[in-house]
């Protein structure tokens, strides 16, 4: 019923239920404990429901229902927790214990829970209905009134968990309502940084967490959750920005404080009140017990890691660090090391040469001496950022972490494991003439029989060849051996994160080392159908084999096609929109495909074979559309007419379904192909995209594109494709021009055209010939010669504008002797050199699109012949009277140059 009343307040609350906290309000006021129980239960469910909603208005009304609330809830709490600590006090002292009777029992039980939920309901209160002071600096009275309240109650209830032991009636409730206040103190901690750090509230609870850690009772000591709790709130204190001032002062003479620098008044309050709680000595204390007790391993661990070493691993590797007290205690170790690092510094090393100098590396049995030095390793390695400067990694490694890998008994996988751990860890500081040791060390750890130090060193050995400083020609004559034992571990792991490590490191290799990687093309080859096959139904798996699957083509290049039988298979199962895996598989799945395509050195019948596929892939949706339209320019640029013939209808579906379909983004992604298309086959391809074409007349000669840059490019794209098939299949473009459909197409666009769609054309070219780079503008002004034939007197308005674009362009050296021309040049250099070529080629797909542009007729046609020759004939059309009127407006600047390139 609470939450039933919680979901229908979200949306009703308040204008259709404004009565809602009265009704419950006179409820709190009822002497029955079950029926105030049952309105708090309905208030909590309720408020944490409605302080979700973000908007101002819902905040403020978050407000107005706290101050309606809060002094009945937090009257009743006082009075429960009154109650619930006499009740207890009179169990204690009964002898007994059980003198009570079930009823009342029953109702203490009752009050407990009320109260507990009253205290769920003031955090929510505190927290949500009060703008944080982090924000206005305002303080909110309730925390310095509620947290001394909550921390004595903590004080007294945590006493009890002595005499209640597990399994007594109350157990569950002292540990529940211990935690929950720690919990709510932290919560007003991380929302009211300000009003938390008064004097009455910071200093009692940071010196109450403070001796929890590092002097707890009895009934503390094991009571792992609640010291998570002190060590998270004792590190949210730490690294509260808040607390932290700024040097930044006051300008001479200024009276009026600004909100930053009253932010900065009270964290130097809050600094002041840090540094005398938290002295040198005490510094110091802390971080030798968070080292010499929380980071050691229990009995529990070791048992655990004898247990499940892979599991072990794992749980070490990714648990929260807030669930767990090793981690927490890490946390707030590497927290306290970044706050006092000149203090703490020489102390970890001096633990550190402490702990090395009492346990030897050829220590076997596993003692305590053993575990403080698996400690001490491990703080080390956790704050090796800040370590660096106090310790020299090569002489520790040389002196000590070296000689820890000759100790071959089977209990020596404890420090085994944090040295593999370490070396991931510090790999900034190996670099030169270190680094092949450590691969050494690092193989040799692959190749121990515990698990958990073979993984962390698969993880240690990616760290490492991630990093900058990693030289393949270093790493180079361990391949062999490296990859070798991944695959042996890979048949001796069970869970799917063992798995995924090694893959990713495998992956890492093969992109790291590229080319490099060949003489160990056969054992991959043999290796990723192996896993593949194994890891039907795993699609997550699968993904990690399809992506180093792509590595391992890239770097293969242009001798990829000797892996096509292992990879074809993988890619037909991961294209097929059929397959169970589809929902996974698909997007990793054509980038493999794009990759493959890309580095053939040729098309492959299997190849051709797979394009339907990606008909099918676009008919779904155009959720891969960018990939998708790169797939096509591979297979058009590679496939070539073959790869048209058989394809051709599909490729111009797929077109058709995109453009006009898409966003910006989209459009822009897919015109490149259709221009490619245009160049590469303007006879047979300009029939297939008719109705296409016809679509990017209206987007060209539409406009509406002045303040949207991305509508701006697709126009000018549109407008190269069509100057460009004018220019290459000038019939063609007449028959598109004059068929019904483009005028059918301009009526439903909303267009009006009072004149003949090529003079529209040619306003068009005209506005945008500035907005291309250098050959669309060069096929800009090739169309705009050619529509000097037409028949159209208005052709002849426009002729100064035509000759003034034609020389502008000439005069930027754009023809032959042009800069684009200088920048083609390396390219037929490239053609007559066989060695460049075969340097070239490594990138085929590149390679190949150099290829065509370097043919590109538009570049290679002489713009001042076909203006001279189209000039004449625009004369002769015309008649020499008016053509001779027409050329009387030009700018004798740009009739001089006309001349001049006339002649040429």
């Amino acid at each position: 019923m609470a939450v039933l009343v919680s979901k229908i307040a979200r949306f009703d609350y308040p204008k259709e239920w404004p009565e809602l906290f009265s009704i419950l309000v006179q409820q709190l006021q009822s002497a029955d404990i079950l029926t105030t129980h049952r309105v708090y239960m309905v208030l909590h469910r309720t408020l944490k429901e409605l302080s979700t909603k973000r908007l101002t208005a819902d905040q403020r009304n978050f407000a107005e229902i706290t101050s309606q609330l809060f002094d009945y809830a937090w009257h009743h709490w006082r009075s429960d927790v009154q109650t619930i600590l006499q009740e207890f006090s009179a169990t204690v002292q009964s002898s007994i214990g059980t003198v009570f009777s079930v009823e009342r029992q029953q109702t203490l039980q009752l009050t407990c829970e009320r109260w507990l939920l009253c205290l769920k309901t003031l955090q929510r209160m505190i927290v949500s209905g009060f703008q944080s002071d982090a924000k206005n600096i305002q303080e909110v009275p309730p925390v310095k009134e509620v947290c001394p309240s909550l921390l004595q109650a903590v004080q007294s209830l945590l006493q009890y968990r002595s005499v209640f032991h597990e399994g007594h009636n109350f157990h569950p409730f002292i540990v529940k309502a211990c935690l929950k206040l720690m919990k709510v103190l932290i919560a007003i901690q991380n929302a009211h940084p300000y009003s938390f750090s008064s004097q009455y509230v910071l200093p009692p609870i940071l010196e109450f967490c403070y001796k929890k850690i590092t002097d707890p009772e009895v009934y503390v000591v094991s009571f792992d959750r609640f010291l998570i709790q002190c060590m998270i709130l004792f590190k949210s204190v730490l690294e509260c920005k808040e607390y932290k001032s700024s040097n930044t002062g006051r300008v001479v003479g200024d009276t009026v404080i600004t909100l930053e620098q009253a932010k900065n008044n009270i964290a130097r309050e809050a600094e002041d009140v840090l540094k005398l709680l938290m002295v040198s000595e005490r510094v110091v204390l802390l971080c030798n017990v968070l080292i010499r007790r929380y980071f050691i391993f229990t009995s529990t661990d070791l048992e655990e890691w004898d247990e499940d070493p892979e599991g072990f691993h794992h749980e070490q590797d990714m648990i929260q660090w807030i669930e767990k007290l090793r981690p927490c205690a890490e946390a707030l170790y590497l927290t306290l090391f970044e706050n006092y690092r000149q203090i703490l510094a020489p102390v970890v090393v001096d633990i550190l040469k402490e702990a090395m100098g009492n346990c030897p590396a050829a220590e076997v049995d596993i003692t305590p001496r053993m575990l403080l030095k698996e400690a001490a390793y491990g703080a080390v390695g956790v704050s090796h950022y800040e370590l660096s400067n106090y310790l020299s990694f090569k002489a520790w490694f040389e002196g000590a972490l070296l000689p820890e890998l000759h100790n071959t008994h089977s209990n020596g996988h404890i420090i085994h494991r944090r040295v593999a751990l370490i070396l991931g860890q510090w790999v900034s500081e190996i670099k030169g003439e270190i680094r092949k040791p450590v691969y050494c060390a690092l193989l040799g750890l692959l190749q121990d029989k515990d698990l958990a130090v073979k993984l962390a060193s698969c993880r240690s050995l990616c760290s490492l060849m991630e990093d900058v400083q990693f030289y393949e020609e270093d790493f180079v004559e361990y391949v062999p051996a490296c990859l070798d034992m991944c695959f042996e571990t890979m048949q001796n792991v069970q869970e799917f994160d063992s798995k995924v490590q090694i893959l990713n490191l495998i992956s890492v290799i093969i992109d790291r080392l590229g080319e490099k990687i060949l003489p160990c093309a056969d054992k991959l080859m043999q290796f990723f159908p192996q896993v593949w096959d194994e890891s039907s139904g795993e699609s997550l798996l699968r993904i990690q084999v399809i992506l180093a699957v792509q590595n391992f083509v890239v770097a293969l290049g242009r001798q990829s096609p000797m892996a096509y039988n292992m990879l074809l298979p993988i890619l037909q199962f991961s294209t097929d929109i059929n397959s169970p895996d589809e929902l996974n598989l698909l997007e990793d799945g054509v980038l493999l495909w794009e990759a493959t395509l890309n580095h053939a050195p040729s098309m492959v019948p299997q190849l051709l074979d797979l394009f339907p596929n990606l008909i099918a892939i676009m008919e779904k949706s155009f959720e891969h559309l960018p990939v998708a339209m790169k797939i096509i320019e591979c297979y058009i640029l590679l496939g070539g007419v073959n790869f048209l013939h058989l394809h051709s209808a599909g490729v111009a579906k797929v077109l058709d379904a995109v453009v006009g379909n898409v966003n910006d983004k989209g459009m822009l992604s897919t015109l490149p192909v259709i221009e490619i298309l245009v160049q590469c086959f303007p006879g047979d391809a300009p029939p297939l995209l008719g109705g296409i074409l016809q679509k990017l007349i209206i987007v060209f000669i539409g406009g509406g594109d002045e303040s949207n840059p991305s509508k701006a490019a697709i126009r000018a794209s549109a407008g190269a494709i069509l100057a460009r098939l004018l220019v290459q299949n000038s019939s063609y473009f007449a028959h598109l021009t004059t068929q019904s459909s483009v005028s059918t197409l301009l009526q439903h666009a909303g267009m009006k055209v009072d004149q003949n769609i090529l003079l529209c054309l040619v306003d068009a070219w005209l506005d945008k010939v500035d907005n291309v780079t250098i050959i669309p503008r060069k096929a800009y002004a090739l169309a705009l010669c050619i529509l000097l034939t037409l028949r159209e007197p208005q052709i002849l308005e426009k002729l100064d504008q035509i000759i003034s674009v034609c020389t502008s362009i000439l005069m930027c050296d754009i023809d032959l002797n042009g800069s684009e021309e200088s920048s083609y040049e390396g390219l037929h250099s490239i053609e007559n050199n066989e060695d460049v070529v075969s340097s070239a080629a490594e990138e085929t797909k590149e390679f190949r699109k150099r290829q065509v542009k370097s043919s590109d007729p538009i570049k290679n046609m002489s713009l001042a012949h076909v203006l001279k020759e189209n000039l004449q004939a625009c004369a002769s059309l015309h008649g020499d009277a008016a053509f001779n009127a027409a050329m009387s407006r030009l700018h004798p600047t740009v009739l001089g140059q006309l001349q001049e390139f006339l002649k040429t």
